[in-house]
């Protein structure tokens, strides 16, 4: 069976840093594309970032500068280093991982920008 587990999610004030953790168990995780996305309030799942197996980082513009993902396949583990949150950015973060064309959510984890 596949789990998804993040954390690191909080509250943090305008301009603070938080760093997302997901642990990944049930995949070839090492082999395995991974994302982080998030919903914002009233908007729809977008895609925050991605790691293909090889390492290649993705972002998308509003937050290239400021996150980083970054895996450690020996902890089976997928991070997002957050960096100037701005409160426009509250909301839940997800990991996502696809496998032969199966894909897999976490639960999300909280991220709340605010002073």
């Amino acid at each position: 069976q596949v789990h998804l587990r993040e954390s690191g999610g909080g509250l943090v004030q305008p301009g603070g840093s938080l760093r997302l953790s997901c642990v990944v168990s049930g995949i070839n995780f090492s082999g395995a594309p991974m994302n982080w996305y998030r919903q914002l309030p009233g908007k729809e799942r977008e895609s925050v970032a991605s790691i293909m197996s090889v390492g290649l980082e993705t972002y998308r513009d509003s937050v290239k500068g400021r996150f980083t993902i970054s895996r450690d396949n020996a902890k089976n583990t997928v991070y997002l280093q957050m960096n100037s949150l701005r409160p426009d950015e509250t909301g839940v973060y997800f990991c996502y991982a696809t496998q032969r064309g199966d894909e897999y959510w976490g639960p999300g984890t909280q991220v709340t920008v605010s002073s």
